[in-house]
Order: C-alpha cells, then structure tokens, then sequence
C-alpha cells in the first residue's frame, strides 16, 4: 500500500512538472489585429458632363451666392438696413447653398477639362493675367495633394454654415462669408489669376485656422 502510494506520487509529481515546463516553452499566442475597414468606394461610375470654368459658373458659384447674401448691409437715402435671415424660407436658402458647396465641391475631384473646347481664358498676349487649361493642369498634376486642400477648404466652409443654419446663429454667418471669399481667393490666386504672393500666404493661414476649428478631433489637418 505504502509502495502504490508512493508511485502515485512520483507519476502525479512527474505530470505536474512536465506540465510546467510545456507551459513556459510554449510561445504566447499573438494578440489578434482587426480587419482594417475597407475603404469606401462609390456606388457606380462617375462621368464628367461639363469642364471646371462650367461647373463653377453655372453651379458652384450661383448656389455659393445663397451665403455671400445671407447677410449685407444696405445703404439709402433713410439711413443704413441690415439683412439677415428671419424667416424659414431664409433660412432654407441658405442652407441649400452650404448643401451644395459642401457636396458639390467634391465633383472638382473627378478629373474633368479645365475649360470648354477652345477656351484658352485670358492666357495670350501682353496683357494675359490668366492660367491656360493646359497650365493649370500641370499645377494640379505636379502637386495633387494641394489641390485637393483647397477643395477642402471650401468644404469646410459649407459644413462651418450648416452647424450655423442649425442652431440659426445669424451673426455668424458674416464670418462666415468672409471664410468663403478667403478660400475662394486662395484656389483662384492658386489656379486661375496667379498675383500677390504675400496675400495668398494671408489668406491660407486664416483658413487653416478655420481648419482647426471645423476639424473633428483626431482627424489630421490638411496641407495649403
């Protein structure tokens, strides 16, 4: 009896020491990494109708004006009146306009003519203060990441005045017409009437600070 205790011992001491030694030599099992999420994809072709002079001119730039007009003020001959929205129907239009920049902008992503067939702007001759199509492409190609940051920029614009026309914030929107006219001037300086290095450089610090004021925590800036 002392004998079979005994060996019952010595196997139940060996297993529980081999046991041991399994367990340290084994390498930990490595910690499981999530899927990345897939990146988004559109649901179907896009095929551009018209060049970029159109879409801003017969979209982008009308649509733009239901913010630029928000709010003014108007001098007679009784005195000064101040114009701001007041009623619904204010308040629609403007909206429809920061609808319209923040979605429509992103069609200047899909590569499109830069003028119509034969439009060459005023780009020929002495008196020529324009980018040709053919120059401007080349700007874009050398460095597309810009371009899409001034795209950007006109995006945050129209999400800066949707949060407005939410909470129906009337004195913002004055601001907010000057941050539209900043970035419309820094992709124009950029892309269309090169001038004034000085005010180009002005006008983009101001919009990344409206940058970092519009952007959601954790997403990273965008270059100018």
């Amino acid at each position: 009896m002392s004998n079979a205790r005994n060996t019952y011992m010595t196997r139940g001491t060996g297993l529980l020491i081999a046991s041991l030694v399994l367990s340290c030599c084994s390498s930990p099992k490595p910690t499981s990494v999530p899927p990345a999420a897939p990146a988004p994809t559109l649901w179907g072709d896009m095929k551009p109708v018209v060049s970029v002079k159109e879409l801003m001119r017969d979209m982008i730039d009308p649509l733009a004006d239901n913010i630029f007009d928000a709010v003014k003020v108007e001098t007679t001959r009784s005195g000064t009146v101040e114009h701001l929205p007041k009623t619904d129907a204010d308040w629609e239009k403007i909206r429809v306009g920061a609808v319209t920049l923040a979605e429509g902008i992103y069609l200047l992503k899909v590569p499109r003519p830069f003028a119509p067939p034969g439009d060459e702007n005023n780009s020929q001759g002495a008196d020529a203060s324009e980018l040709s199509p053919a120059q401007i492409r080349a700007k874009l190609e050398a460095d597309p990441v810009l371009w899409n940051a001034k795209i950007e920029a006109l995006r945050n614009v129209g999400l800066e005045v949707l949060e407005i026309v939410k909470n129906r914030k009337a004195d913002e929107l004055w601001e907010a017409g000057d941050n539209l006219d900043q970035a419309c001037e820094s992709c124009h300086l950029q892309y269309w009437y090169p001038g004034d290095t000085a005010l180009l450089q002005k006008i983009d610090r101001g919009l990344r600070e409206l940058d970092e004021r519009t952007r959601p925590a954790g997403r990273s800036g965008s270059r100018r």
